[in-house]
């Protein structure tokens, strides 16, 4: 029987480290190709208060679209996938934002994971009326309510899905 140096054994160390290494790599590759095109694997819920909404309206992505939603909205993900489609369709780069008003940052995240395409994350901090009126005085609470702002910052707002027209308006 052969024996084995020491120094043989650290090279089969080193050798097995690496291929680990490419393995994961590997791994962690594939899992990315997992996501969809336009999905972000977003890990932070950004705070959205009472000066958030001038500020995206001054200098935010364009395209974009805000949804904002709650915890307890059963038609949210619905208006979401709608436009998702959409983008997805129309083959852009667009910032999908859902804002969550009725939970902070972690619980927002939870609240977002199926919100295919999501590329930003916001959860409102502070008092969510005086929030609300900075978005839209005429805005009652009713949700999901979506504002899409297109390319030259046209402004469009709807209480649920956007219908085709303001799809086809806003990524025009």
């Amino acid at each position: 029987m052969k024996s084995v140096s020491e120094a043989q054994l650290r090279g089969l160390g080193r050798r097995a480290l690496l291929l680990s290494a490419t393995a994961f790599l590997t791994q962690a590759e594939q899992a990315l190709a997992l996501i969809k095109p336009g999905q972000s694997a977003t890990k932070t819920a950004l705070p959205f208060d009472t000066t958030t909404w001038e500020r995206l309206l001054r200098q935010g992505a364009r395209p974009a679209a805000y949804v904002f939603t709650t915890t307890y909205c059963s038609t949210c993900p619905d208006a979401f996938d709608r436009l998702q489609a959409a983008v997805m369709a129309a083959r852009q780069t667009v910032e999908l934002a859902a804002v969550v008003m009725d939970v902070p940052g972690a619980q927002a995240l939870t609240h977002v994971h199926h919100y295919r395409g999501v590329t930003r994350v916001y959860a409102f901090d502070g008092f969510e009326p005086e929030i609300r009126q900075t978005v839209d005085p005429k805005w009652r609470n009713v949700t999901p309510y979506v504002v899409l702002i297109g390319r030259t910052g046209l402004v469009q707002r709807s209480i649920g899905p956007p219908d085709a027209a303001m799809l086809k308006n806003w990524l025009a």
